[in-house]
């Protein structure tokens, strides 16, 4: 589980996102930021029993920064208010489908998949889904799978409006080929992360991922999750 103090932090970062209250708050960011490598430390260890893709990964190579790219943005603060954790083969840089944990007072999530892939993976993964159907939409049926996630998300963010090139609206797999990203999240609420299920709920979401991921991994060049 993760600690209230941890939480308290975040919520005051999103209410005093500047440099000045952030240098005054190092130390509370520290202890957050040990507590959340902590949690997802703990993850790995036990998810690479079962999964010998991750094997070798590290909380550190999972987390991302707290700061924000602002360069080309808009929004000029200079923090997240959350802390995000992907894990994979190669770690969260690599461009292979992975765990994610998100943790946001209030909007925190446990998901996985792959977000927003390059033209070339992405026509890859779409041939993968239009070859193997069944075997996708087997992943996608399976019982733990879908009593977790019920699907893949499928809003419009991350839908094609169009027909992706080359696919026929008579295609059975059609509404996932018009995909852009393919991930599937539940959410945790803020009771949730501060008891001691969170491990359990954690790994049992990342465990019903393992197929998709392997499936998505292998249209990628990867062997998949054995």
């Amino acid at each position: 589980m993760l600690l209230p103090q941890t939480l308290q932090y975040l919520r005051q970062l999103k209410e005093n996102n500047n440099k000045a209250w952030f240098d005054a708050n190092r130390v509370a960011y520290e202890a957050a930021r040990i507590d959340f490598s902590n949690f997802i430390q703990l993850l790995i260890e036990d998810l690479e029993r079962q999964d010998p893709t991750i094997a070798g990964t590290s909380a550190r190579s999972a987390i991302f920064r707290i700061n924000r790219d602002i360069r080309f943005s808009n929004d000029k603060t200079p923090y997240k208010s959350h802390f995000g954790a992907s894990i994979k083969r190669g770690g969260r840089k690599s461009g292979f489908a992975g765990y994610y944990f998100h943790l946001e007072p209030g909007a925190s999530f446990i998901g996985g998949g792959l977000w927003m892939p390059e033209a070339g993976p992405l026509k890859a993964v779409r041939q993968e889904i239009d070859y193997n159907w069944e075997e996708f939409r087997g992943v996608l049926t399976e019982s733990s799978f879908k009593k977790i996630f019920r699907d893949l998300h499928q809003g419009e963010d991350v839908s094609l409006k169009t027909l992706p090139k080359g696919y026929e609206r008579e295609n059975p797999a059609i509404a996932y080929l018009r995909l852009k990203s393919f991930i599937a999240e539940v959410t945790v609420t803020d009771a949730e992360l501060t008891k001691a299920t969170l491990h359990k709920k954690t790994k049992a979401a990342f465990t019903a991922l393992q197929p998709l991921l392997g499936f998505l991994n292998r249209a990628l060049g990867g062997e998949g999750n054995d």
